[in-house]
């Protein structure tokens, strides 16, 4: 039973025919019980010209979840237009009476228009891709209930509450094949209705006339693409360990939980970044905070999404970093809190068996304690240490480094001549 609060949606009735699908998940056609008086009489198939983002974003406890998403375009700005085409997103609705519209931008680019209409939408071979119901209640909001047997595919326009009714919507169709869209008036509004319940709605309709949102949803897609890609980790030799005086040092506090063998990437210099622990483990003097990463001082660089870095001394609450494990797999985890603290520091210098030591020298300061710990290689035996606390370093231990470019002009990689020590 969904509850929800009195609010106004526009709902669109998807059709498709899986013999025809142009994806690699299936478009099937369905109906609901409330539904199929109204349409046994004119139903027809399509072929679904959505093109789609696929991104695998987020793990369940089951594992990693992976799920394709559609995206559509709903404008009359032609910037918008080309920035969605160079992002890979072709299918642009449009009303009626802007048919010419879609007929010019037709003749410059290669898209599939939809076309609003009395009440229902239509291809540009004039069948009806989807019919618009309006849901004035909670009570009319229930006939999306899927019905056993069936798979529908429906598009909502929400126009009051979003989180709430998004999340009841992916409750009420999580198991089924159903797919659900939102129409969504900016990216921020179409973040939430993908991340709904962690799984998310099936894909929205991006009804904008500002680019920026068409370049802020595709950078969301890239960083949740982020996901799939495993980093590459390399095994470094600690060469040396040495007391270091105070130093402010930051602990970032995230808002998400980590497990042993994950932390965050790290280090004094961005060619090399190491990977230091969280403090999810236990301890006999202090409780741990598996949410926590005592990181080092501020000046150090940490890995953030994009390929990108920052210093330590930047990041606030909101910001986003990405968590990495031993076998270099990585998530994004939204800080929620930094703490700056004057703190003694000891210095760790590493490098690997195939650098010349004088070129490839890697480094970091970290705050002496021993809830602070650097990531071991992965062994797989379960008999290996997950890491190793500093106070407890010693010189031929192995740690887990992350090798990068080292030039950097704000955070992001360039190509150019730089020494640093």
């Amino acid at each position: 039973m969904l509850v929800l609060p009195f609010l106004k949606i526009t709902i669109f009735e998807l059709v498709g025919a899986p013999s025809e699908r142009i994806f690699a998940d299936e478009w099937n056609p369905c109906r609901s019980n409330s539904w199929a008086k109204h349409h046994s009489s004119n139903s027809k198939n399509f072929s679904s010209v959505a093109m789609r983002a696929s991104y695998s974003s987020m793990k369940s406890s089951s594992g990693l979840y992976e799920k394709s998403k559609s995206v559509w375009i709903w404008t009359e700005n032609k910037e918008v237009l080309t920035a969605s085409v160079e992002r890979g997103w072709n299918t642009f609705v449009f009303s009626s009476r802007h048919r010419q519209l879609a007929h010019e931008w037709s003749s410059i680019a290669l898209i599939s228009p939809l076309y609003v209409e009395e009440g229902e939408i239509f291809d540009s071979e004039s069948k009806r891709v989807a019919t618009i119901f309006e849901v004035s209640n909670p009570q009319e909001l229930q006939q999306l209930q899927p019905a056993m047997g069936h798979a529908e595919n429906v598009v909502i326009d929400l126009l009051d509450w979003q989180v709430i009714p998004a999340e009841n919507i992916v409750a009420a169709f999580q198991g089924h094949q159903t797919k659900v869209f939102a129409i969504s008036k900016n990216h921020s509004e179409a973040q939430v209705f993908l991340e709904a319940l962690e799984h998310g709605l099936g894909g929205v309709i991006l009804k904008v006339e500002d680019a920026e949102d068409v370049l802020q949803l595709k950078d969301y897609f890239d960083r949740r693409n982020e996901v799939n890609n495993l980093l590459s980790l390399t095994k470094a030799t600690v060469i040396r360990v040495q007391v270091a005086g105070m130093g402010d040092r930051v602990c970032v506090d995230l808002c998400c939980l980590m497990r042993p063998g994950e932390g965050l990437l790290v280090g004094s210099f961005a060619r090399g970044l190491f990977l230091v622990h969280s403090e999810c483990l236990e301890s006999n003097y202090i409780a741990s905070r598996p949410f926590r990463v005592n990181a080092g001082p501020v000046h150090t660089y940490v890995a953030i999404p994009g390929g990108k870095t920052c210093y330590l001394s930047e990041l606030k609450s909101g910001k986003e970093v990405i968590v990495v494990d031993q076998k270099g797999q990585q998530r994004t985890a939204i800080v929620g809190r930094v703490k700056i603290e004057t703190r003694p520091l000891i210095l760790v210098e590493a490098k690997r068996d195939s650098d010349d030591l004088d070129q490839h020298l890697y480094s970091i300061l970290l705050q002496n304690a021993e809830t602070v710990a650097l990531v071991c290689p992965h062994q797989g035996n379960g008999l290996q240490k997950t890491a190793i606390p500093v106070t407890s370093l010693k010189v031929g231990d192995e740690v887990m480094l992350r090798v990068q470019g080292g030039a950097r002009h704000t955070g992001i990689e360039i190509e150019e001549f730089i020494v640093e020590n």
